[in-house]
């Protein structure tokens, strides 16, 4: 059982990334993302997910730097973005994130989304960085099968991470299948699915029977298949709330029935028909 904050799954690599952790998509750059990443950590979270995207990697790194906790507690996780993919244009928007961010290295740096024609030399472009010492893992973001099928095929080194939208009405059973054969950490993003599962019957009935809120019981659910999980907030009484979710397990009859909710409904982009 996955008892706490400082739990952690082992990546193919030995590295140890904690199994919850702060996602802070569309959060601001400045003080909200400071106060939610500061909240967090003081919380107990000893893990947080950014990208250049986001827009907000120089706020995270100056919570973090200012939060007393020592650099090599915190797990720092950002993205390449579409637009820098390729070798030598990877390399470079990593060396931005990283002084964004103001660490040494980063923790796990990910290919955001399969761009077609691009990831492949983007994934070269990684494992120089994951030999040079900049990153202690490698992995993607929104990869389907036969994304990591093409992918591994060139591959010198097997990603540790796919991180993709996972919650209980896009269980993804086929890939998460795939990933678990091949050693390859699945991540959930989008774990709450924006809100939208808090009011289904299924996840209610639950809530009660257990004691806890909606979100603790689909977020344990994402502990319960072994899937690291990464929910966004920019509110400090929710992001403790998020994190009690290791003094209980689900039943298994009940974990069946939140897979049962599949509906294979995204909230976000499809990733094999995304044109950004």
């Amino acid at each position: 059982m996955i008892r706490g904050l400082s739990d952690r799954a082992v990546l193919n690599n030995g590295v140890a990334m904690p199994w919850l952790g702060l996602g802070v998509y569309k959060t601001k750059e400045g003080e909200e993302v400071e106060r939610a990443v500061r909240a967090a950590l003081e919380a107990g979270y000893r893990s947080v997910d950014t990208a250049a995207m986001y827009q907000n990697e120089t706020g995270v790194g100056r919570a973090v730097r200012e939060s007393g906790v020592p650099r090599e507690q915190v797990f720092l996780t950002t993205k390449v973005w579409n637009n820098d993919q390729g070798y030598d244009s990877t390399l470079k928007a990593f060396e931005e994130s990283r002084r964004r961010l103001g660490v040494e290295y980063v923790d796990l740096y990910l290919i955001h989304w399969p761009v077609k024609g691009r990831y492949k030399e983007t994934w070269r472009a990684m494992e120089k960085l994951y030999r040079d010492g900049w990153v202690r893992a490698i992995g993607v973001s929104n990869f389907q099968i036969h994304h990591l099928q093409d992918l591994m095929a060139d591959a010198e080194i097997r990603p540790a991470v796919n991180q993709v939208e996972f919650h209980p009405r896009l269980t993804q059973k086929p890939l998460l299948s795939f990933c678990r054969e091949h050693e390859i950490q699945l991540e959930a993003w989008s774990p709450l699915m924006r809100g939208h599962l808090f009011d289904e019957p299924t996840v209610r009935g639950l809530a009660e029977k257990y004691g806890k809120t909606p979100a603790q019981i689909i977020l344990r659910w994402d502990l319960e298949h072994q899937v690291v999980t990464i929910p966004k907030s920019v509110h400090p009484e929710r992001i403790r709330d998020n994190a009690k979710v290791f003094d209980f397990e689900l039943a298994p009859e009940d974990v069946a029935a939140l897979d049962g909710l599949n509906r294979d409904q995204r909230v976000g982009p499809d990733p094999d028909n995304f044109h950004f």
